[in-house]
């Protein structure tokens, strides 16, 4: 570049609304969100979470109300997960191998409602249904278990593709769980159920609220080190996301957001496969913090964050605020 002020003005562009607008680079939409909704026993049932302000559990026939409104809202994809009872979890988490089991149920139930109008994503991980809340299998001495929980992995993948999901989403963190899901899904005749791998999970911090939602945060037992990623390590997050794809994955998931963008910017110009990023609920929650003391807009700082995602190249954002984001969105 040669030239220089005053015959280059930066400002110039920026000095009207319609020329803001007209050489803006970046704006998120409505499609591109993902909404995360989670799913209670009962009938006519919402449950605010406490740690996730504005955020319910909502029982299943709410969910297909949800979903309604998502449709309305032009939110293309919703993503659920359940918070079993404690009476159905156990140390194997079998009821997540149940076909009527909670999300299974959300799942007819929103595509009885909805039909083809929305897509909906499913939570392939133990965590939910285990009573030492860990992600899969535990041996003796207490090591979370890679290639039994694999196993398990796949028939929860193929108990929720039967009952209706267009994409299974593996948050677990397992070696190996993308090859075997994508192979059990071939085998089973599920050719179009798309797997959005969790490939760079982080062991964060941001996590707590959401663990309060499925109802898994008082019984975790130790961490989750073992096998999710060190938040130190980038090259290894791209490992695991060169790993994923060469497994099957159709798209890949960065998880917390925006504490790693720079991880979301990495997988899009390494790799330019779909990238997804989870604004996850400790992210939410701060928002919520910061409006309700007076220190952010609310709304402003929302479609900030958002903005930021897809910078940096994601495809989409799952957050808890879709309904709202989307609604500011359409005008």
């Amino acid at each position: 570049m040669t030239a220089s002020y005053p015959n280059i003005r930066m400002r110039r562009t920026r000095a009207s609304a319609w020329s803001r607008n007209l050489h803006r680079e970046t704006q998120p939409r409505a499609a591109d969100l993902i909404w995360p909704l989670f799913v209670t026993e009962g009938k006519d049932v919402e449950e605010p979470i406490a740690s996730l302000p504005g955020v319910s559990r909502w029982s299943v026939d709410h969910i297909t109300r949800r979903a309604k409104e998502a449709i309305e809202a032009d939110i293309p994809c919703i993503a659920l997960f359940p918070n079993t009872p404690p009476a159905l979890r156990s140390e194997d988490g079998a009821e997540a191998l149940s076909p009527d089991n909670l999300m299974c149920r959300a799942i007819r139930a929103v595509r009885d409602a909805c039909g083809q109008d929305i897509g909906i994503l499913t939570d392939v991980a133990l965590d939910p249904y285990t009573s030492h809340g860990q992600d899969g299998l535990v041996d003796e001495a207490g090591y979370v278990t890679n290639d039994d929980t694999v196993a398990v992995l796949v028939d929860q993948a193929l108990n929720q593709a039967a009952a209706g999901a267009d994409i299974v989403a593996p948050s677990d963190m397992m070696d190996g769980r993308i090859r075997q899901i994508r192979m059990g899904l071939e085998m089973h005749g599920h050719h179009h159920v798309q797997i959005m791998a969790y490939a760079a999970k982080f062991a964060s911090a941001f996590y707590g609220p959401f663990r309060d939602a499925v109802g898994s945060g008082g019984l975790l037992k130790g961490d989750k080190k073992s096998y999710q990623l060190d938040p130190a390590n980038a090259q290894e997050a791209m490992r695991e996301v060169a790993l994923d794809i060469a497994e099957g994955a159709d798209s890949v998931m960065v998880k917390p957001g925006l504490a790693y963008l720079d991880i979301v910017l990495r997988v899009k110009q390494q790799f330019g496969i779909p990238v997804f990023a989870y604004q996850t609920s400790g992210e939410h929650a701060m928002i919520e913090a910061a409006a309700a003391c007076g220190a952010a807009d609310r709304d402003a700082v929302l479609l900030e964050t958002l903005t930021a995602f897809r910078r940096a190249g994601a495809t989409g954002i799952l957050t808890y605020h879709a309904l709202a984001a989307a609604r500011l969105l359409n005008g």
